[in-house]
């Protein structure tokens, strides 16, 4: 006669029942997997169970006292581990209000607070104390603090668009592989994010390397000339040896990148249409971009001090792809021409 599976009363708990049936296997000699797929449960729940729950002097697993125990845990209302420390609270919240996310706050914490347990917590922990009752505690609301403006936890989107192709375009996969390896330097990839209406923009460069941030203002003009000038501006300002090409998407505000090429010598690559994964770097410094500059207000009440700050401020963010350094950190190494052997 086959086993009755025993209801599970909560996706998250196990109940009396499955207790009394580990123990029932494990007398039985089953192995963890087995227990798990009778259970309906992830193997690493069962182990975990048993390894909490067993006796060690006999080595037996106790499903009720297990049981008493674990009603005991839930009975207690637990401080989280942000709340329970100031200093912790302290830091989370500071660099939540300089917009950090929760993976530059937990990596940042091991550097700087090493050997310290209680100054620890993965990025979870921050995500919890944001959207949970510990937001309370940080006084933080997870629409200000995290770049999508969310006060709930939902699946993030990602949106694609097409735009028009000219004549005269070098394509991406012309580029060299130097371009695509990111180990060299001066490889830059550019667009323009939008303001209400289409009527104003803000020019974004991205190095590939470095994932150093230029902000390029346009003076509420996003015409092919205007951007010409623009970047032919900000990129001059740059030692030589980081000037080395430019990737835009086919939008038509490139439609001089020959003359921005003369003026600069800087080639310009076009990606391939509706393929913005192919400027990756940039897409995703777009997407912090928006925490400063929102979908559907006016770009162009920003100064050029004010797309100055927003720059700095994202250029000294700690990332994750830069071994947890920031963009200015990598740049002041390679911001000198190399000396020639």
């Amino acid at each position: 006669m086959s086993r009755q599976r025993p209801r599970v009363t909560s996706v998250r708990f196990l109940s009396e029942e499955e207790r009394i049936t580990i123990a029932d296997l494990l007398h039985a000699r089953r192995s963890v997997r087995t227990i798990a797929r009778e259970l309906g449960r992830s193997p690493s729940t069962v182990s975990r169970e048993i390894r909490r729950n067993t006796h060690q002097p006999s080595g037996n697993y106790r499903p009720r006292t297990a049981q008493r125990s674990a009603e005991r845990r839930r009975s207690r209302p637990r401080t989280g581990k942000i709340a329970a420390s100031a200093e912790l609270t302290a830091f989370v919240r500071t660099h939540l209000l300089e917009r950090w996310s929760p993976r530059q706050i937990s990596n940042r914490l091991r550097t700087e607070f090493p050997g310290r347990a209680e100054m620890q917590v993965v990025p979870e922990t921050v995500y919890q104390a944001l959207y949970g009752r510990g937001s309370l505690d940080l006084a933080v609301s997870p629409a200000l603090a995290l770049r999508t403006g969310r006060t709930g936890r939902r699946p993030r989107r990602r949106k694609e668009h097409r735009t028009k192709r000219f004549p005269d375009m070098v394509m991406i996969r012309d580029r060299s592989a130097e371009v695509t390896g990111r180990l060299v330097p001066g490889h830059w990839e550019g667009d323009l994010i939008i303001g209400k209406g289409s009527c104003s923009a803000i020019g974004t460069l991205v190095e590939r390397t470095t994932r150093f941030t230029i902000l390029v203002h346009l003076a509420g003009n996003r015409g092919a000339e205007n951007l010409r000038d623009r970047l032919a501006e900000s990129m001059s300002a740059l030692p030589a040896h980081l000037r080395k090409s430019l990737t835009w998407d086919q939008g038509t505000e490139m439609a001089c990148h020959q003359d921005f090429t003369r003026r600069t010598l800087i080639p310009v690559y076009f990606c391939d249409p509706a393929s913005p994964w192919q400027r990756g770097s940039n897409e995703n410094t777009n997407g912090l971009l928006r925490q400063y500059f929102p979908k559907g207000t006016d770009l162009g009440t920003h100064t050029i001090k004010d797309l100055a700050r927003v720059a700095d401020e994202l250029n000294r963010r700690p990332r994750e792809i830069l071994g947890w350094e920031s963009p200015v950190e990598q740049l002041a190494r390679l911001i000198s021409p190399p000396t020639e052997s």
